[in-house]
């Protein structure tokens, strides 16, 4: 990959509200009106393999930036509570999964580290009751450092674990005081070791750019300390300042953060020493060592994308569980409640506690395919596409995304032709805005949407 252009008038003219494209449609199409059937049926013509979301929503500490979807407690007990729903969930799931098996298995938040030792050891005995999960799958847990000793870390490689991301998100004292998630350099960077020690097969750092207070000198420093404790993986994710849809957002002054100006050099700075240090640039937020399994699928053009992000697998077989958890099976999307007393609610009435969902049409298929295929591997043969998908005439079907693209093609951030369309490097930061050209959805929501970088 050649060195981004940084051109101020372009992202001036290009960082637009957009989606993140883990899914086509998004989940803003999701709605009240879905049938829960269709879900079934999804799960019954799928193939053979599917991944697995497992939604823990607990947290001891509130994090200002944070907009997932958590509860905050001090009471470990309340997990006990909740494992009792999830180990109801999946019995209402095994009867439509017996066929299957389980390629890949993810813990996510919350906090899933927030469970003790005895209630990972449950969870770990309920899904395998459950489900077959095959004996190379990936599983892998998101960890906060301060919520992960050492005994517990043992104790998830018993588990079968072979990957772990750790939230990092900036070194800087005075970014963790105003985010509330004040975290010792020297533990992380012990815990690291220890996972290499302890033979976990990948290890990735989270890092978020455009965080209050966040200067470039130590952002720099931040960037090049992640590089010395040499990860795997490392996601470097756009703090989305959306106040008016996450009230702990409330509490990070708008004049703590960077401008737009400021947060792109943040940006450039952390992609501009990422690459320099060897890792392969997987897109929009990603990076991975060559050698790793995500860059060698983008290597070899199978890199796929699900709410998880860049992945490996699951980009249409992904099921969730869990409060507020989405599944993508074979064309469908269903999410769980948002709200835990009503997912416990519908599951205590043996009942799956799924809020809406969206079957998509033959045009969403298509218009998924092509998204998933630029913002995985910035490039889509035409011919190949449009035999793939029986289109007579590509650029017909697809007239109102030209005049779209012209733009970004005068800009020099795509290239269109005959046969093709690529994704040049300068246009690599902007994938989602050329995507946002394909997507017949775009304009009923997007104002809900983050900046695009």
């Amino acid at each position: 990959m050649q060195t981004l252009q940084w051109d101020a008038a372009l992202i001036a003219k290009y960082n637009i509200n957009g989606p993140r494209y883990t899914s086509y449609p998004t989940a803003l199409a999701l709605n009240t009106a879905f049938p829960q059937a269709a879900l079934f049926q999804a799960l019954a013509s799928s193939g053979s393999e599917l991944s697995l979301y497992l939604h823990i929503p607990f947290c001891h500490k509130l994090c200002y930036y944070c907009g997932c979807n958590k509860v905050i407690t001090r009471h470990e007990h309340k997990a006990d509570t909740y494992l009792d729903a999830l180990a109801a969930e999946m019995a209402l799931y095994r009867p439509h999964l017996q066929q299957k098996v389980i390629n890949q298995l993810h813990l996510g938040g919350g906090t899933p580290t927030f469970l003790t030792e005895a209630q990972l050891s449950r969870l770990m005995a309920l899904l395998r009751q459950h489900f077959t999960i095959l004996p190379a799958a990936e599983i892998s847990i998101e960890i906060d450092p301060r919520s992960c000793s050492d005994d517990k870390l043992r104790h998830l490689k018993q588990l079968g674990f072979n990957r772990v991301s750790f939230g990092v998100q900036d070194l800087d004292e005075k970014v963790q005081i105003a985010i509330n998630r004040v975290q010792d350099t020297e533990l992380i960077r012990h815990q690291v070791a220890l996972c290499r020690e302890l033979g976990f097969s990948s290890v990735n750092l989270d890092l978020i750019y455009g965080l209050p207070y966040q200067q470039p000198a130590s952002f720099a420093e931040t960037v090049a300390e992640i590089i010395r404790l040499d990860p795997d993986r490392i996601s470097l994710f756009s703090y989305a300042h959306l106040p008016e849809r996450f009230a702990a957002q409330r509490k990070i002054p708008g004049s703590s953060l960077p401008d737009a100006p400021a947060k792109l050099a943040l940006m450039q700075l952390a992609i501009t020493q990422l690459v320099a240090a060897g890792y392969q640039f997987i897109g929009m937020d990603h990076f991975a060592k060559p050698d790793d399994a995500l860059a060698k699928a983008q290597q070899a053009g199978n890199l796929q994308r699900n709410f998880q992000g860049y992945t490996t697998a699951g980009q249409d077989a992904l099921l969730g569980l869990g409060v507020s958890s989405i599944s993508q099976v074979n064309g469908v999307l269903w999410q769980n409640s948002k709200d835990l007393p009503a997912y416990y609610a519908a599951i205590n009435q043996q009942q799956l506690a799924v809020e809406r969902g969206f079957v998509l049409s033959a045009d969403d298929r298509l218009r998924a395919a092509l998204i998933s295929q630029l913002i995985c591997h910035f490039e889509l043969d035409i011919a190949a596409f449009s035999q793939q998908w029986q289109l007579p005439s590509f650029w017909q079907y697809f007239d109102s995304a030209l005049s779209l693209l012209k733009p970004f093609m005068e800009d020099g951030l795509v290239e269109v032709y005959a046969e093709r369309i690529g994704v040049t490097d300068a246009g690599r930061l902007w994938v989602r805005s050329i995507c946002a050209c394909f997507d017949a959805y775009l304009q009923q929501g997007q104002q809900r949407y983050s900046k695009v970088v």
